[in-house]
């Protein structure tokens, strides 16, 4: 999609395509939804790429941009009340995209804040939950966090082990969850565990006696993130913060359909301010006698990097079509996700290779979106996950 990167134009009489964007996919998106792209563009531009450089290299969440988020309508965008935006699933992309062009990790804080917690409370929670929670999570009065990942199997939440059990109407709690983004600055946590009668979702505040939040230090990944591992020991929870509405991992695994398709989304942004910074250094860098793009390596290589953003940009605006009429599939979400992710992956390396030695420098882009990009590929789901979904979809068989 267009985005407020820019790309010096080719010396060419021509009129060329945009870069970013050789297929128009802006000119399929509707008023609306350019307005709210365009709006969190200059959002990007102007609030978050000015700090987020010293977020990642000082190991730091800047949560002062967490007002301004929540003033834009961006957090639970595609709930309809509750103070919040109501948008289509087309603009709740879009909002990934260009979050992501900024950082990984502040887009990361939006998904999970819409798409693992407050998607949930919506969906499956009492009406009493939803007063309480959702307003004051849409103004970002409230930080939420999703406790599914725990730390002996990933890839597995079948195989979950925190459990909890009935206490006359309360429940009691133990158990430990891993990388969870937000985890020690929620207010509260949408937690999964094993009951008698299925796996349930409980809201957990923080304060809780029994719960406590560590943060994961020592990241070379989404550094302007936080991430946390939370511990539950005896935690008592009230009947009432018990999400009413499902029973089953339907409840969680329906919360990571949700994120990955903002995801798909989001990577492309990342892809581009990746390919953009290639482009802008290859036309100045002098090398032999000619600029890098004179180079057909580099031509090459360039190339490349945009038929992989234009094939994650159709696959992703398709993807929120079916969404929005009804018609999603988990799979088509998977694979997705699978494309879009090692696209941007290896956009981002080629671009840090395109750049030579200032490759490795964060003043320039390409390096950090990589560090980022390589948590990215793996959760919600790794890459190999996604293939044994896709293939389980086409031969019937679970080989997982």
């Amino acid at each position: 999609m267009a985005t407020s990167t820019t790309v010096k134009p080719a010396a060419s009489a021509r009129k060329q395509l945009n870069p970013l964007d050789l297929f128009d996919v802006r000119s399929e998106l509707t008023d609306e939804e350019c307005m709210v792209q365009d709006t969190v563009a200059r959002f990007v531009d102007d609030e978050v790429l000015p700090v987020i450089r010293d977020a990642f290299e000082k190991h730091y969440f800047p949560r002062d941009l967490i007002p301004k988020v929540a003033e834009l309508g961006l957090l639970g965008s595609s709930i309809d009340g509750y103070d919040c935006a109501g948008l289509n699933s087309i603009c709740y992309g879009l909002i990934c995209q260009e979050l992501e062009r900024g950082d990984s990790g502040l887009r990361s804080f939006v998904s999970v804040q819409s798409s693992l917690v407050m998607y949930p409370i919506y969906s499956y929670g009492s009406e009493e939950q939803k007063q309480r929670w959702l307003p004051a999570m849409a103004r970002g009065e409230a930080i939420g966090c999703f406790g599914l990942t725990e730390p002996h199997g990933g890839s597995d939440p079948g195989n979950m082990k925190t459990h909890a059990k009935r206490d006359g109407k309360d429940w009691i709690l133990n158990g430990a969850k891993m990388w969870i983004t937000n985890g020690s600055v929620a207010d509260a946590a949408v937690v999964w565990a094993r009951t008698d009668e299925g796996v349930r979702g409980f809201i957990v505040e923080k304060g809780t006696p029994g719960f406590a939040a560590q943060e994961i230090e020592n990241k070379f990944s989404l550094r302007a993130s936080v991430t946390a591992a939370l511990f539950f020991d005896n935690v008592r929870v009230p009947a009432e913060n018990v999400l009413p509405g499902v029973v089953g991992l339907k409840g969680p695994l329906s919360c990571l359909t949700q994120a990955r398709y903002g995801i798909t989304w989001g990577v492309i942004g990342a892809a581009q301010a990746c390919l953009s910074e290639a482009l802008n250094y290859a036309q100045e860098r002098i090398l032999f006698g000619r600029p890098l793009t004179h180079n057909q390596a580099i031509q090459l290589k360039l190339a490349d990097m945009a038929r992989r953003i234009t094939t994650a940009q159709l696959l992703s605006l398709q993807l929120g079509r079916l969404k929005d009429s009804g018609r999603l599939s988990p799979t088509q979400v998977s694979v997705a996700k699978w494309n879009n992710c090692r696209a941007a992956l290896d956009i981002a390396r080629e671009a840090r290779d395109i750049l030579g030695g200032a490759g490795i420098s964060a003043e320039y882009v390409p390096v950090r979106h990589m560090l980022n990009l390589e948590s990215v590929i793996t959760y919600e789901g790794t890459e190999t996950v996604h293939q044994l979904v896709v293939g389980k979809e086409l031969t019937g068989v679970n080989a997982f």
